[in-house]
């Protein structure tokens, strides 16, 4: 169970990893997603129940990706073979699948963020913010800044992880962060915005055993931690030390909640400041792209900064999560084919810009394809994460988790999470998700017909 003998990329500090790790859990799932399902679950019990999973199922699986990714060093389309051997292959490239398959939308996403962003500066946001993002968000327009999305993408990735991933997010995510508490302190300000707060943090409890909340919130977990597409594995296996694999996980689970949090902070305010919780409401993928916009509009000159500020960092979060999903594909290229790692970069790049083409003329087969990849399989990954790590690798697991925590009891924990909770949970969420999951299915078999 040794890694490969071949020169690798390795970060160039514990800083590196730790905020490009954070920076591939935090992402549009944190802003865009967080925001509308929260509202759709009650506000605060959506929360509760999300923090729940994170606690029970997130970071015990994020610290399995890490030990596998740290053990293996190598992408996770080998290092699943390596470790738990041919059986097990499929679920390397289940990872590269999502990874290509959730980068495909997502970048469809982002160059609505990108769009959004330049308009903000330029302060050519109109007024009617629903015809707005009927324009931005389908059609040519649409694929024009998916691909120059992907074109960033692509040059970041191909200037290697010290170059290229760990610069872009020493750079990114202190910078995001700084505009996320600004705007926060900002929203606190806002007439009627108590009634934000309020729907935010007083959960209504008859709702935490909702099904629909359970699923939306594993979803969700999953979606914003990069959980089952690869992208954590990555990262850690370019780590060479003896770093303490589980305190990085909460530190990453932690660092991503509280953004996602913050920003239920701002949006909230503004939603019930300017009375476009109906909007939101509506849970479509644009909500948030239509009911900001209208009430930074009422806001008058002071709305123009606002506005920029809040779409720059919506952009910089898009970009760091989209770095670690193409990262997933490449890593497996430069691995397994051993491509050059800027062939790479722009042969996965390409490949990934055509595949979202679809997503970006046509909102409707981007939803599908978000409850297909970006929810249901990345589950399954998780799920079969949890059976590797728990049952086939548990005592090189074990070991490795000890270089960091050398407390057995705590190890133990962790182990009967990873073992048992982990995948109690995964299959109850799967087993409500066949449904959803199976009109997706439908869905784009229908667009591709």
């Amino acid at each position: 169970m040794t890694g490969s003998t071949s020169p690798r990329d390795a970060w160039g500090t514990r800083a590196g990893f730790i905020l490009a790790a954070v920076g591939s859990a935090v992402g549009l799932g944190n802003m865009w997603r967080f925001a509308y399902k929260a509202s759709e679950g009650g506000g605060a019990a959506f929360v509760l129940v999300y923090l729940a999973i994170v606690a029970l199922v997130g970071i015990p699986l994020m610290t399995s990706e890490f030990i596998i990714g740290r053990l293996a060093q190598e992408s996770p389309a080998r290092a699943v073979r390596r470790l738990g051997g041919p059986a097990w292959a499929p679920l390397g490239w289940l990872f590269v699948l999502c990874g290509l398959g959730i980068l495909a939308y997502y970048s469809v996403i982002a160059g609505w963020t990108m769009r959004y962003a330049i308009d903000a500066i330029r302060n050519a946001i109109p007024s009617d913010t629903g015809a707005y993002f009927g324009e931005v968000s389908q059609g040519v327009d649409a694929a024009l800044y998916h691909l120059v999305f992907m074109i960033l993408t692509i040059t970041v990735v191909a200037g290697g992880v010290k170059g290229g991933l760990e610069r872009a997010n020493l750079i990114m995510m202190p910078l995001m962060f700084l505009i996320l508490i600004s705007l926060a302190i900002w929203a606190v300000t806002l007439p009627n915005g108590a009634g934000g707060y309020a729907y935010y943090l007083r959960p209504d409890v008859s709702k935490l055993l909702d099904r629909d909340i359970l699923t939306a919130a594993a979803g969700q977990s999953f979606f914003s931690l990069s959980l089952g597409m690869g992208a954590l594995m990555t990262y850690a296996s370019y780590l060479q030390s003896k770093e303490n694999l589980a305190r990085e996980a909460v530190t990453v689970a932690l660092s991503d909640f509280g953004v996602a949090f913050t920003s239920g902070l701002v949006v909230f305010p503004v939603i019930f400041s300017f009375g476009l919780l109906d909007q939101v409401g509506e849970s479509t993928v644009g909500a948030l792209f239509i009911a900001l916009p209208a009430g930074f509009d009422q806001l008058g000159r002071a709305g123009d900064y606002v506005d920029t500020a809040f779409f720059v960092m919506l952009l910089f979060a898009a970009l760091t999560s989209a770095i670690s999903l193409l990262e997933v594909v490449v890593a497996a290229l430069v691995d397994g084919l051993h491509m050059r790692r800027r062939d790479a970069a722009i042969f996965a790049g390409f490949v990934i810009a055509v595949l979202g083409l679809p997503a970006a003329f046509n909102t409707t087969f981007l939803g599908n394809l978000d409850a297909l990849v970006g929810q249901f399989l990345l589950m399954v990954g998780g799920l079969f994460t949890a059976f590797l790590v728990g049952y086939r690798l548990l005592p090189a697991a074990d070991a490795e988790l000890a270089k960091g925590m050398p407390n057995a009891g705590m190890r133990r924990v962790w182990a009967s999470l990873v073992r048992y909770v982990a995948p109690v949970v995964l299959i109850i969420v799967l087993a409500f998700l066949t449904g959803p999951t199976w009109d997706a299915v439908v869905g784009l078999v229908t667009y591709a017909r």
